[in-house]
């Protein structure tokens, strides 16, 4: 087991490396490159002469890149141009909200999601199966801003239940108003995430219930309730976790569009507002944290796969 996370472990790197590269690169994309975001825009010769130096923008790429990995590495993501704090102070500050957020909202989604996986496969080709299939497509399609919008006029304009605008509550620390402040932005990702667990796991349903061992229960006078329960569910549920785990990494990657609806204080909308006031390594290192979580649960998710089925070698 050591020996298979060492590897996994190991073949991140690649990844790790690539994306970063192409991260601190995007300051490039921008134009007039990296000076650009440092000066004014009517700044002069002389001005530009100073500021390049001084930040090292006059070395080569590949060399500022190698620095900027390795103070990363470090834990200095840089200062925002626009607060001055270091960028891992406020990406810690907002980390927490997005987190709680994305595990809200993958819990929704899959509380949904299963129960319509259910009933869609065990009436698969029936008008309920279209029907659910259906809620499906539309859970995947509809954008989650349309959602978001929809929510806030329904049950903060027009019914006046909840806040329109989302504050950063933790649950342990007052889970009345957590739950008041973090349903509706959880609901709209949640219904996303609903849609993929559902259609998801009705494939793997349909796949288990024309399994051989299935018609063995149903020969023995099993009831469909136990064979479900007992052992379809269970085998369906393994790659579902590839699922839950996809599901989380990108509720905290999709939360960009969700937070900034509903003014939630998160890591999304941080980087909205450093993207609107051009603070390029706010940005760089926002992204690179939610790059780095989202492998970090991609790998515990391989890791779960492996530990769930003794069957997978740890090859």
């Amino acid at each position: 087991m050591v020996g298979f996370v060492v590897r996994r472990l190991l073949q991140l790197l690649p990844v790790l490396l690539g994306a970063s590269a192409l991260i601190f690169a995007m300051i490039y994309a921008v134009p007039g490159g990296p000076v650009a975001v440092l000066v004014r825009e009517n700044a002069t010769e002389e001005q530009i002469a100073l500021v390049t130096p001084k930040f090292g923008l006059d070395r080569p790429v590949v060399v500022q890149y190698r620095d900027w990995l390795l103070r990363a590495l470090g834990g200095d993501l840089g200062q925002s141009l626009h607060s001055r704090e270091p960028v891992l102070k406020l990406i810690a500050e907002r980390l927490p909200a997005t987190l709680q957020l994305a595990v809200a909202a993958t819990a929704i989604g899959i509380a949904l999601g299963i129960p319509v996986a259910v009933a869609s496969a065990l009436a698969q080709g029936t008008w309920l199966d279209r029907l659910l299939s259906g809620w499906s497509a539309l859970a995947l399609g509809v954008p989650t801003f349309w959602v978001g919008i929809l929510l806030i006029l329904l049950f903060a304009v027009e019914l006046g239940l909840l806040p329109a605008a989302s504050a950063y509550v933790p649950f342990w620390e007052d889970t009345w108003q957590a739950l008041r402040h973090t349903i509706l932005p959880a609901l709209t990702l949640g219904l996303y995430v609903s849609g993929i667990s559902a259609r998801f796991l009705r494939g793997s349903l349909v796949s288990e219930l024309a399994s051989d061992y299935v018609r063995t229960a149903r020969s023995k006078g099993l009831t469909e309730r136990v064979i479900v329960q007992r052992h379809v569910l269970r085998n369906a549920m393994l790659p579902f976790i590839t699922v839950v785990g996809i599901a989380l990494a990108g509720c905290i990657g999709g939360a960009v569009v969700t937070e900034s609806v509903f003014t939630y204080p998160g890591l999304g909308r941080l980087v909205v507002q450093a993207i609107g006031t051009r603070d390029y390594p706010l940005v760089q290192g926002a992204i690179l944290v939610i790059l780095i979580i989202y492998v970090l649960i991609n790998l515990v998710v391989d890791l779960l796969y492996v530990y769930i089925d003794p069957r997978i070698e740890y090859g």
